[in-house]
């Protein structure tokens, strides 16, 4: 097998991998791989699990007693953030955008490699993707609000660690206070399963509004998941018809 060969195997299983991440598996059971230890005694291994990575389900206690503010007084915070180890590592931190009034925020994962050189969510081919969803639900980019569970990106886009999620949660939830949106929008397996504190995949979550702190919030694919699977664009787009009626919004142009 040659070099060419070699790499279109390795980005062949990395698509496969990522699939089965953004359809709630965390990758494939290697019970003879033991996940790297986190700060605090935490393994970042759940019993049970065959060795795949934890989601942190923050506790109700983690949620309290947040100090006020609006979204610059929780910048201005989060500062120069260097809280854990991901502050070492990236370019810029991406805080988020989008208007501090927005009726409907969408939340990722993590900043990707394009939005680490730009500061800025959603950016990339991905972001390019739900910039189209979110004009075709009769929005402007700039008339809601993105940001991510983290605001660092992790290296080589590995999944965030329970450590890292735990030191940007607080920081998310003052976000979404700050803008108190109607309707929010969890895109993606870890970004559904960090707010709703749950393990369950994002393929049994999605089409069904939840409760986040009294704010319907709706589960649905990554962006990223549907470029490599773009048949699951009718599940997606089915989801945001739904947020759209909650909204009281007509679509403005046929999904991309």
């Amino acid at each position: 097998m040659d070099t060419t060969e070699v790499l279109e195997l390795i980005t062949s299983l990395e698509g496969y991998l990522l699939d089965l991440r953004d359809t709630g598996v965390d990758g494939l059971p290697l019970g003879t791989v033991t996940p790297p230890a986190v700060p605090g005694g935490q393994s970042g291994e759940t019993a049970g699990t065959g060795g795949a990575p934890a989601i942190f389900l923050p506790s109700a206690a983690s949620d309290a007693g947040l100090p006020p503010g609006g979204l610059d007084a929780v910048r201005e915070e989060l500062g120069d953030c260097h809280r854990c180890r991901l502050g070492a590592t990236r370019t810029n931190l991406v805080y988020g955008a989008g208007s501090s009034a927005a009726r409907l925020v969408f939340v990722g994962e993590a900043p990707g490699g394009d939005e680490d050189q730009q500061g800025i969510p959603f950016v990339g081919e991905a972001g390019q993707l739900l910039t189209k969803i979110i004009q075709a639900m009769g929005f402007g980019r700039e008339e809601v609000y993105i940001c991510n569970v983290l605001k660092c990106r992790p290296p080589h886009n590995r999944n965030p660690q329970p450590d890292e999620i735990a030191e940007c949660q607080p920081f998310l939830l003052r976000q979404l206070r700050a803008i108190g949106p109607e309707i929010i929008v969890a895109l993606g397996t870890f970004a559904a399963q960090t707010l709703l504190r749950t393990k369950e995949p994002i393929s049994r979550l999605r089409g069904v509004f939840h409760d986040y702190h009294g704010i319907p919030l709706m589960p649905t694919f990554h962006p990223a998941y549907l470029l490599r699977n773009p048949a699951m664009k009718r599940e997606v787009w089915e989801d945001m018809q739904k947020v759209m009626k909650r909204l009281g919004k007509e679509p403005s142009a046929k999904k991309g």
